[in-house]
């Protein structure tokens, strides 16, 4: 008998357990299927009187709440109809969830008791029970299709000869058992990387294994390398790739070289972040004989060094992007490509796949041209140094490198001048960075602000990205679209902009939605005219979850942020697998080649857009990490705060001058008794009718610091 079967019959004052589930899995496995109350008995492994009787009863019950019917005296199939829907499962912090369906206008109620072992994000086959008037759509979960994840990080808990994993991510509502077999020399106390590998239907807690040990709870990499692994993102590459990687030839030889464009003499140069490590990008530039400009958008050839069907592109498909932490960077190629053979060093030939640019005095682009090149970068600029050029344009006039600087810039912006005026959105998000000692312990908070020397590089980017998107996407074969990796971004929500014009009508602005145009420039007006004060980064961070995610995908229906028809990522392959992609599709038609199959690279779109994603949120989780490790030397310091949240167990505070949010309690609010008001967005004392509202200005304290959670508490000064 398998376990399985074995653990349904589980008495406890001899009731059966999980007896509707069982029932219903018994008719799901065959749903044409008619049984009587033996034959479930049968396949239930029951076999006594008492075991018999409870289904006898469990079957009328099922039958009233219409989840089977009754054919014959006695004999049951199960009631279809369009009860049954797949989705994904959503698990709230309380341990009931939510299934997401595509096919419902709204979510369904999952309580913890029918969650029946599913886990966050897994996919799922779920019953939707019949709704009654003023309920919410509630169901059970009958098949998990699909697991979402297996591997946890977490802290071992040891008992005598056995231990648990308590997960750090609060959505995973149980621990791991850990037998001692495999507990892989993890110690009590222990964070580490667990794996289910088993979860028995009378288990409350599923069965794993210890797949590595990341050191000890509150040690700096362990934390770091922790949070990578918690979104399946690795820290270190397999020897073998990095093996493979090194025995690539670094030297260029002059046959590569005969076969591109040679524009090693023409003025090059990169501007980047001072502490940035690979290059993708440089820029050439040159004044030609009919005084137009020849300018050059170099990135790096990725592609010639990573081939197709390598342990070097499997493990970059797999990485799919780099991963930015706040003290690291976790590359997507071996350090040898990324910072040495690919990266565009100062003083060096190096190959590159370019997009040359004929451009006039007012920005307009008359003749361009796509391929590979070699080419010599005679500088390397950090933004900062740059920025000097920018702002001093009389000092050097005759330098040849600040007068390409000056008048790049010029070009820069006119042409983002002219893209606000088609529509684009102008987001400048407030970006915090941290000043680290020598061991990456946060010594200090500064915000990251964008200059013209940030703004020369990204309009120059995005016109490359979108020259080469639309050099592709404007060109038929037999009437069809050619296949090839687009950078969409959807129109926002309607719903979730009448919320957001709710919130912000609190503050005295107001957005207008009659057209996209009237929505973009209203959008727009917004964050101008939030801009620089106290709640600018709330409003803006509503603003852009009023926003659709910008993906990966070969069906391409334009960029709406940008305003652009055609875009894609071509400019930054040394960090990014789509952009690889673009580099390889973009030579393949340059060779003459037919369109390729679409449904391949439509997957690899999915997956790479999967990948950004987790990557985004390590990066969050890195930042939240910083912020609540240098909050814990600033617990006595007092500090004004915006409210950015209301909720009816308290309210969050971001702190304006670091950006640091954390959560004030509603029971450590002593003044009044304070209930949720969700139309005014606040707490509303009972007595003294007191209103801590979404946006209005507070001063906290720190009351508690939580690294292993992430969470930051504060006290209100009143």
């Amino acid at each position: 008998m398998s376990r399985r079967k074995k653990s349904i019959y589980k008495k406890k004052e001899n009731v059966v357990k999980n007896l509707s589930r069982n029932i219903l899995e018994v008719f799901n496995n065959d749903s044409s299927k008619i049984l009587n109350y033996k034959q479930i008995a049968s396949k239930l492994d029951i076999d006594d009187a008492n075991g018999r009787s409870q289904i006898i009863k469990k079957l009328i019950d099922l039958k009233l709440h219409e989840r089977i019917e009754e054919v014959s005296r006695g004999k049951y199939i199960i009631k279809e109809e369009n009860h049954y829907f797949e989705g994904i499962v959503d698990v709230t912090s309380n341990g009931n969830g939510y299934v997401v369906c595509e096919e419902l206008e709204h979510d369904i109620y999952i309580p913890a008791r029918n969650l029946n072992h599913a886990l966050n994000n897994d996919l799922v086959k779920v019953y939707v029970y019949k709704r009654k008037k003023n309920k919410k759509q509630e169901g059970d979960i009958v098949e998990i299709l699909e697991r979402s994840k297996t591997e946890f990080v977490g802290v071992l808990q040891m008992n005598k000869n056995f231990g648990f994993v308590l997960p750090d991510d609060f959505k995973m509502y149980s621990d791991i058992f850990i037998s001692e077999s495999k507990l892989n020399n993890a110690q009590d106390g222990d964070k580490v990387l667990a794996k289910i590998t088993d979860w028995p239907s009378n288990s409350k807690n599923p069965f794993g294994k210890i797949i590595e040990v990341l050191g000890k709870p509150g040690d700096h990499n362990t934390e770091m390398h922790s949070i990578l692994l918690e979104y399946g993102l690795p820290y270190k590459f397999p020897d073998e790739v990095e093996n493979y990687a090194s025995k690539i030839p670094i030297t260029i030889s002059d046959k590569e070289i005969s076969k591109r464009r040679d524009m090693r003499d023409d003025l090059t140069f990169t501007i980047d972040p001072k502490d940035a490590k690979d290059f993708d990008d440089a820029l050439s530039f040159k004044i030609l004989k009919n005084g137009n400009y020849e300018i050059g958008v170099h990135i790096a050839d990725v592609s010639h060094y990573v081939q197709e069907n390598t342990i070097l592109e499997d493990e970059a498909y797999k990485r799919a992007t780099s991963v930015y932490l706040v003290d690291r960077v976790v590359p997507m190629l071996p350090e040898i490509l990324s910072n040495n053979v690919c990266s565009l060093r100062p003083n060096e030939e190096k190959l590159t796949f370019s997009v040359v640019f004929e451009m006039d005095n007012k920005g307009y682009v008359l003749n361009q041209w796509f391929g590979r090149t070699v080419i010599y970068s005679d500088k390397r600029f950090a933004y900062e140094d740059a920025q000097v050029i920018i702002e001093n344009p009389n000092e050097n006039p005759n330098d040849k490198i600040n007068i390409a600087i000056l008048k790049l810039d010029e070009l820069a912006k006119i042409i983002r001048k002219r893209r606000m005026q088609q529509g684009a959105l102008s987001f400048d998000k407030t970006e915090v960075k941290f000043k680290l000692d020598e061991k990456s312990n946060p010594v200090g908070v500064y915000i990251k602000e964008s200059k013209d020397a940030n703004k020369l590089i990204e309009e120059f980017m995005l016109l490359a990205n979108k020259k080469v998107a639309e050099f592709i996407g404007k060109k038929k074969e037999n009437n069809k679209e050619k296949t090839f990796v687009y950078r969409i971004h959807d129109e926002p929500n309607i719903e979730k902009l009448a919320a957001l014009q709710g919130i912000i009508a609190k503050f005295g602005y107001k957005i207008n939605t009659d057209t996209k145009k009237h929505t973009t420039d209203s959008l727009n007006k917004l964050l101008a005219d939030v801009h620089g004060k106290a709640e600018s980064n709330m409003v803006e961070t509503l603003t852009i979850r009023t926003m659709s995610k910008a993906i990966y995908t070969t069906d391409n229906i334009g960029h709406y942020g940008l305003a652009f028809d055609y875009y894609t990522h071509f400019t930054s392959p040394i960090r990014r697998y789509p952009d690889v992609m673009v580099h390889r599709l973009l030579q393949h038609y340059l060779d003459g080649g037919n369109s390729p199959n679409t449904v391949i690279y439509e997957d690899k779109c999915k997956h790479s857009s999967e990948r950004e994603f987790m990557a985004t949120k390590a990066e969050r989780d890195s930042i939240k990490y910083m912020q609540i490790k240098y909050m814990q030397d600033h617990k006595d310091q007092e500090f004004k705060g915006v409210i950015t949240g209301v909720t009816e167990w308290g309210i969050y505070v971001e702190i304006i001058e670091n950006k640091c949010e954390g959560m004030v309690r509603i029971k450590d609010i002593r003044s009044d008794y304070y209930i949720f008001d969700e139309k005014q967005y606040a707490l509303v004392g009972q007595e003294t009718k007191n209103m801590y509202q979404l946006g209005g200005e507070v001063t906290v304290i720190v009351k508690n610091t939580d690294l292993e959670r992430k969470h930051l508490d504060f006290n209100l000064i009143e």
